[in-house]
């Protein structure tokens, strides 16, 4: 199986860090703040930090998001992988304009980034002990909770 969706979910990403470094640009234009300077009024100073954090998370989102759609459910990790890029977009615009802008959002893409690195870490567990212990504990788990297949309780 091919990683299509998880592909198609990492470019929709990279285009969104265009759109945010595209608005620092546009920004520094507005404000009169020329590189290498990084500071300006508090408008400027906002699309700036706006898009320095969202470049920061960049990383860990998408670490964890191929991962966890690797080894738990590409499905599932690209579902929150747009949920992510939806809150950073609403975090962007929402600093942009206010401080307290960005609070929610924040909020919002920090569960969506710890549910991936949790899938992440759970997936890679069920692999580890798939390939290395020859253990299946999912099915181990299901079997204990009554879930095996055929199973007429």
């Amino acid at each position: 199986m091919e990683p299509v969706l998880l592909g198609a979910v990492t470019i929709l990403a990279l285009l969104e860090q265009a759109y945010f470094s595209l608005q620092v640009i546009y920004a520094r234009r507005k404000y009169s703040v020329s590189p290498p300077n990084t500071t300006g009024s508090p408008e400027f100073n906002r699309v700036y930090r706006a898009q320095a954090n969202c470049s920061e998370y960049f990383p860990l989102f998408i670490t964890a998001m191929w991962i966890a759609g690797m080894f738990f459910n590409e499905g599932l990790s690209c579902v929150g992988g747009v949920l992510y890029l939806f809150g950073r977009l609403q975090y962007f615009w929402g600093y942009s304009t206010s401080p307290q802008g960005r609070l929610a959002p924040l909020y919002f893409c920090a569960k969506i980034l710890w549910a991936l690195i949790g899938c992440s870490a759970l997936g890679i567990l069920l692999s580890f002990s798939k390939l290395y212990l020859d253990t299946d504990l999912l099915l181990i788990t299901a079997d204990a909770l009554g879930f095996t297949p055929g199973n007429t309780q």
